[in-house]
């Protein structure tokens, strides 16, 4: 790590730069709407009014779209975090949600939501890792550029995913991709389905809620990581200044983490 790295405070890097990069992009995004002659206030309250609104599901909307940007980035904060570029989180989080997806079909009859939770996690974990193990190993063993791979890696998800749906998940055939509902025993009930149970009305599930937080939290910690460390231990430092193929950045990358 540089030196003057070292002596930045940690609300700086955690807070402030953070603030001024969010009133940076609000500055240049208010240039582009006076330039087509709208008023940037006007604009933002809209912008605002549709992410936080609660009588058309805005709210709802903007946590579950969230919710995939959180896991997306925590999968690239921690591979770089260890001097790695893991572009491939998208691709992973197709095939892990095909793992749950084929477990819920085989299994929604069997097993209670008390069972099946906590078994979706572990083989949607699974199938992701497996699937970033594959370029994982051609940069270890094959010196394959872990860029190019993980984004080729998303393109073949896709492709995956497309075919299993088709021709062996639909339920209709052809280029449907709708499979049959699951077992309502074996999905958590939503929280305003809860709560219209009790009385009472909710025009969103506060679920999502309970989800973010302690990923947000997660993400967080990560900036109190030790970067150095993580490195070390895993003798990622070493190999990469050993190997002349290595890409250039990542060589830098290896240096500053010292």
């Amino acid at each position: 790590m540089s030196q003057s790295n070292q002596h930045v405070p940690g609300w700086v890097k955690i807070f402030l730069v953070p603030m001024l990069q969010l009133a940076l992009a609000l500055v240049v995004s208010s240039l582009v709407v006076l330039l087509v002659g709208e008023s940037p206030i006007d604009a933002f309250g809209v912008m605002i009014n549709g992410a936080l609104n609660l009588e058309y599901g805005g709210l709802h909307n903007t946590l579950y779209y969230a919710t995939n940007f959180i896991f997306t980035g925590l999968a690239v904060a921690v591979a770089f975090h260890a001097g790695l570029f893991n572009i491939g989180g998208e691709g992973q989080a197709y095939i892990a949600g095909l793992g749950i997806g084929i477990l819920m079909l085989l299994l929604d009859d069997v097993l209670s939501v008390w069972l099946m939770a906590p078994l979706a996690i572990i083989i949607s974990a699974l199938f992701g890792a497996i699937w970033g193990a594959i370029p994982g190993y051609l940069q270890a063993k094959r010196g394959s550029h872990i860029v190019v791979t993980t984004i080729m890696f998303n393109f073949i998800a896709f492709s995956v995913m497309g075919y299993a749906l088709v021709e062996h998940i639909a339920k209709y055939g052809g280029n449907s991709t709708d499979s049959r509902y699951f077992n309502a025993e074996a999905v958590f009930p939503k929280f305003y389905e809860l709560a219209s149970e009790w009385g009472m009305e909710l025009p969103f599930s506060l679920l999502n809620l309970l989800c973010w937080l302690p990923w947000s939290l997660l993400g967080w910690c990560g900036f109190f990581c030790s970067e150095p460390a993580l490195a070390t231990q895993s003798g990622l430092l070493a190999k990469m200044q050993r190997r002349p193929d290595m890409p250039v950045l990542m060589r830098r990358k290896s240096l500053l983490l010292q």
